[in-house]
């Protein structure tokens, strides 16, 4: 990782759109409508998963009374999705404006999957879900069969966390690829190092 005291290079990926509005206006929130019009179908899931990772960034980042969803970021620019038309932005971003967690760990969020201290623990725990005839982890999320279950799952999300003053502290040796969230980007974030890539929508 590229960091200092006080900062740390990220890479995120972002639209034209943003890129041109973050340039003209100087700072720029992400909104829920973005989500909902990128995701589409599926936005539920994605809306289920933000939604909580919104409540919990709070406690470690103050929310801005603009923002209603982050931005996301990567240390390595490998970890960055350049599918699509748009721009990899490098930022230099203050410690103190950013959540740091495991990029598998949020996927795991992401599917609405259980998160445990270890592989074993994950196991045990959907070999229970078998036992109970669910088929779809993320079923449990999704309807209100499931209460106790539920529960489950989205205390143990709180695990994204466990490595974020790790990282913050410059050791992110247990963690596969560090990303971030951040409520915000800023133009004076901006490194001289911009990349061109290929989406078409303007959502963080």
């Amino acid at each position: 990782m590229d960091q200092t005291n006080h900062s740390i290079t990220l890479y995120s990926a972002q639209t034209k759109y943003v890129h041109e509005l973050l340039i003209r206006e100087g700072v720029v929130y992400s909104k829920a409508s973005y989500v909902h019009q990128k995701y589409q179908e599926s936005a539920k899931i994605f809306q289920t998963a933000y939604d909580w990772f919104v409540q919990y960034m709070a406690d470690y980042v103050p929310k801005p009374s603009d923002a209603e969803y982050p931005y996301w970021a990567f240390t390595q620019p490998h970890s960055v999705d350049t599918s699509g038309d748009g721009v990899v932005l490098t930022l230099d971003v203050p410690l103190d404006e950013a959540v740091f967690f495991d990029m598998y760990d949020w996927l795991k969020i992401m599917r609405l999957q259980y998160i445990g201290e270890t592989k074993t623990e994950e196991d045990i725990f959907r070999r229970q879900l078998t036992q109970y005839g669910i088929r779809h982890e993320s079923d449990i999320l999704l309807t209100n069969f499931y209460p106790d279950l539920k529960r489950q799952i989205q205390d143990s999300w709180q695990r994204l966390f466990r490595h974020h003053e790790k990282i913050k502290s410059g050791d992110a040796s247990d963690v596969g690829s560090v990303q971030a969230g951040m409520w915000q980007l800023r133009r004076d974030w901006l490194k001289d190092r911009t990349k061109t890539i290929n989406t078409t929508d303007n959502s963080g």
